[in-house]
Parts: structure tokens; C-alpha cells; sequence
């Protein structure tokens, strides 16, 4: 296929972006094919940026299920992916308005545009987020939200000072997979005591990316798959090739992502930070293990001096003066069992309820309001992740400021919070 002409240089883009906050979405009747009735202006204009294995299997088929919503722009560096994303979507909507783009810039210099769903690598998440905030985009980005906690800061900055609606990818929060919320409740209204200790069964860090060249895959723009990352040979590994049905291993990478740390552990990190009340903080020290090769051990010190320790069963398990409690994707158990059986009292605490991960996002938009994983909150718990693995890779014990971003010692500590990036993708400002 022959890729679009219509790309969006950054000097351009930045020189429009102020404009573009202003411009409303407005989705002309005709694209939503015949019989459908609804005003033009009641649809939300969304582009799909990174339709892998996520953003096909989940992402693109859950909006493709709301009325309000019509997608007008499928991205990705894969021309097979693309192409098939881009079908589903006229398939759905009966006509052939989707427009495709290898470029994440071209989506975000349509005016139509009003919202953007990043399901992207990792290391391919800040860059977009940042800059469709400066088009006045609101944003729905997977988690891990980054790959550096400086990369993590600058999304809120972003997020607030162009004053966009962002929900983060932690479904769990919306009781996604398992009773969260639920727990969360438990064990903020005491029912455990105070807290001692948890643990967070999760996988271990990355590692960095040794694997051999392969015969590039016709119709990839691998250089822009690559983006921030070093260059390195094609390996099927990290972009597996046209449409497949699987979570490509690109997360055991540094250069890409954090490991197991970073991909399940940006779901239950975010539910210890939550039943914690940390949304907007996080521990104060990090300490590694003493065996050099070990997978799991780091200790996390909060504040106070509740002890979170990453390994054990899947998921959170919380111990408190009163009892135990194991939260799960598919578990919720306690010690003992009248702690997770007795229903709550009105006095106790009581979350709001979720209409759903991107209904919420939906709602949020429609409203201006703060949706259930705002920025922060995923930012703050994928810092969590990240300060665990820098113990790892470098082994030695971390004092972390969660209120300046900034760790507390040795000079050498304060250039962890980012990574070196191949031009020209460094990371803009706010």
C-alpha cells in the first residue's frame, strides 16, 4: 500500500496544535451509513492508534458496540493490520470512511478527531499521548502508561495544562476481571486493621533485547516501529507479522518495555496504590533483593511503614492486624472469611461504581470530568514498576520522593528517571 501523503511534520504540527484545542468534532451524518438516526454531534470522533493484539481484540471491538462513537482513523506501521482494522470498522458502518494512516501525526491533524485510543508498545506511548494533548485530543492509553517515570510526569503535565479527558488502560478499576473495587472498599474501611505488609504477585523485569535478524516483513515501517528505541535488526518477536492472535513478547525488552513488572504489575501495583489511598503518591523506599539474578524480592517502603513486596500469588495480598486478604482476577478470599462475607455497612467506605472502562471514558469526555484511571493514577502506578526494576538492573536500594518526582541521593540516581532516545524522537515538553 502506498503510504499516505499527508504527513504531519512536528514543526507543523506543533505551529496548528493550539488551533486544533479549540476545534469541536463534528461527524458529518452520512459516514454512519443508512439507518442511523442519531444527530451528527452526539457521535465522538475517535482515531485507533496501534490496532495489535489489544487495541484490535478489545479496543476496536468494544467502540465498534457504541452508537456515539464512530471511528474515523485506523494507525499503524503494519500495512496488514491496518488494512484489517480499517474493514472491520467499514464492515461495522457500512460504508469505506475509515481512513488509514501509518503515522500517528496524520490522526491527530484531523480536526474530526476529537478523542484518541493508544494501543501502541510502550515505549510508544508518551510521545503520542503528549502531543495529542497539544492537538486538544482526549486521550485512552493501555497501560503501562510509560516506559521512564520522567515520560510518566510529563503525561500529567500535559493532561492538565491542555485539559484533556485521559483514562488510563487499568480496567481493573471498572471491576474489569475480578471484585476490585470491592476490595478496594474492605480494605480501606478497616476491616483489616491497620496495615502491615502486602505482597504483589506479579512477573519480573526486563531484560535487555539480544534477538537475531530476521527477513523484514514487507509493508512494516520498522524504523518507525522503532521510534525512540536504538536501531536493531527486524525479529518477528517484537512485531509479529500481519494479524495475529497473540501478546507479542516485545514486553520482556528494556528497550520496549519493563517486563512483567510493567505489564500485569501496571494492574496490580494500581490496585495496591488504590487500597492504599496512594493515587497520588507512592512509596519512599526501594530496596532490591540479595541475590543478583532473582526475579521477584524488591521491597517497597511506604510512608508510615507499611512493607509491599513484589512476588507471591497473583495478584494483591494484603495482611493487616485483623486479617488477610487476596485480591485477584478471579479471587477474592479472606482470613477470616467474614472479612470479605459481611456486606458492608452504610458508614463504611463505598467507591464509585464504574460503567464500564471506555464507557467511563465516554462519559468523562461528554462531561469534562476525571475518569475512574486518570493520568496520575496511571502514572503513579506504572512509577511504582519502574522504581522496582531500576532496583533490580542496577541492585541497590532507592529513596524516591514521590511528592517533587525526584529521587533523594546519590547524583547519579536522578538520571534514572529516563533513558537515552534515537533522534528524532525525543521527548517533547509538556
Amino acid at each position: 500500500m502506498k503510504k499516505p501523503t499527508s504527513r504531519v511534520s512536528r514543526r507543523r504540527f506543533v505551529r496548528t496544535a493550539a488551533a486544533a484545542v479549540a476545534a469541536p468534532a463534528i461527524v458529518p451524518r452520512s459516514v454512519f451509513g443508512q439507518g442511523d438516526n442519531s444527530a451528527p454531534n452526539d457521535r465522538i470522533g475517535v482515531g485507533i492508534i496501534g490496532p495489535g493484539k489489544m487495541g484490535s481484540g478489545w479496543h476496536v471491538s468494544t467502540l465498534l458496540g457504541f452508537s456515539d462513537v464512530q471511528i474515523l482513523a485506523m494507525c499503524d506501521v503494519d500495512t496488514t493490520r491496518r488494512e484489517f482494522n480499517k474493514k472491520r470498522v467499514d464492515d461495522k458502518y457500512g460504508n469505506s470512511d475509515c481512513t488509514p494512516y501509518n503515522h500517528f501525526r496524520d490522526v491527530l491533524a484531523r480536526k474530526d478527531v476529537q478523542a484518541v485510543l493508544i494501543a501502541t508498545p510502550d515505549h510508544w506511548h508518551a510521545i503520542p499521548i503528549i502531543e495529542a494533548c497539544q492537538a486538544g485530543k482526549d486521550v485512552y492509553c493501555e497501560k503501562p502508561l510509560t516506559l521512564t517515570i520522567l515520560e510518566a510526569k510529563r503525561c500529567i503535565d500535559a493532561v492538565r495544562k491542555y485539559k484533556r479527558v485521559f483514562q488510563t488502560g487499568s480496567q481493573q478499576r471498572s471491576n474489569n476481571f475480578g471484585k476490585f473495587r470491592e476490595a478496594c472498599e474492605i480494605v480501606r474501611s478497616g476491616r483489616l486493621g491497620k496495615i502491615k505488609s502486602l505482597t504483589v504477585g506479579v512477573g519480573g523485569p526486563s531484560r535487555p533485547c539480544d534477538l537475531p535478524e530476521e527477513p523484514m516483513e514487507p509493508g512494516l515501517d520498522w524504523d518507525l516501529w522503532l521510534g525512540q528505541a536504538p536501531m536493531r535488526p527486524y525479529n518477528s518477536v517484537l512485531s509479529p507479522r500481519g494479524v495475529h492472535n497473540h501478546f507479542p513478547a516485545w514486553r520482556a525488552y528494556r528497550e520496549y518495555s519493563g517486563g512483567g513488572m510493567t505489564d500485569m504489575g501496571a494492574h496490580h501495583y494500581d490496585i495496591a496504590q488504590w487500597c492504599l489511598g496512594m493515587d497520588d503518591s507512592g512509596p519512599v523506599e526501594i530496596i532490591p533483593p540479595e541475590d543478583l539474578n532473582a526475579q521477584s524480592g524488591v521491597k517497597y517502603i511506604y510512608e508510615g511503614g507499611i512493607e509491599m513486596t513484589h512476588g507471591g500469588p497473583q495478584g494483591c495480598v494484603f495482611t493487616g492486624e485483623k486479617g488477610t486478604l487476596h485480591i485477584g482476577r478471579g479471587v477474592l478470599t479472606s482470613d477470616p472469611e467474614s472479612i470479605v462475607k459481611d456486606p458492608l455497612a452504610d458508614d463504611e467506605v463505598h467507591l464509585p461504581h464504574s460503567p464500564g472502562h471506555h464507557r467511563d471514558w465516554l462519559n468523562c469526555i461528554r462531561i469534562r470530568g476525571r475518569c475512574i484511571a486518570d493520568v496520575e493514577i496511571g502514572a503513579r502506578s506504572v512509577t511504582v514498576c519502574h522504581l522496582g526494576n531500576l532496583a533490580y538492573w542496577y541492585d541497590r536500594p532507592l529513596r524516591w520522593d514521590p511528592k517533587s518526582w525526584q529521587f533523594v541521593g546519590p547524583a547519579e540516581d536522578k538520571a534514572l528517571i529516563d533513558r537515552e532516545r534515537r533522534d528524532p524522537w525525543q521527548l517533547p515538553e509538556a
